[in-house]
């Protein structure tokens, strides 16, 4: 995936990939920024026009991006496994 190449580029420039963990951790930190912004986008807590909604979805996908990088996960080929999946169960 393009996209993951990109990060990749960017980690190594920087210094490395952290641990698993502490990449699994900052996933779940951004997963939870994220649905805070969508807390916020939808009035239910803050100001719609306060939500970062777009850049929170980029952090996710960064650190979702740099743990798969590290196993060697194919994001795109995971994707296409997961829409055929879903598709299977459709009636």
């Amino acid at each position: 995936m393009k996209l993951q190449g990109r990060v990749d580029e960017f980690i190594r420039s920087s210094g490395g990939y952290w641990e698993p963990f502490e990449m699994f951790a900052a996933l779940v930190e951004e997963v939870g920024e994220l649905g805070r912004a969508l807390l916020s986008k939808e009035g239910v807590k803050g100001s719609p026009e306060a939500s970062n909604l777009g850049e929170e979805m980029g952090d996710v996908l960064f650190a979702l991006a740099c743990l798969a990088n590290y196993y060697g996960v194919d994001l795109e080929k995971a994707l296409a496994s997961t829409l055929e999946k879903y598709r299977s169960r459709e009636p």
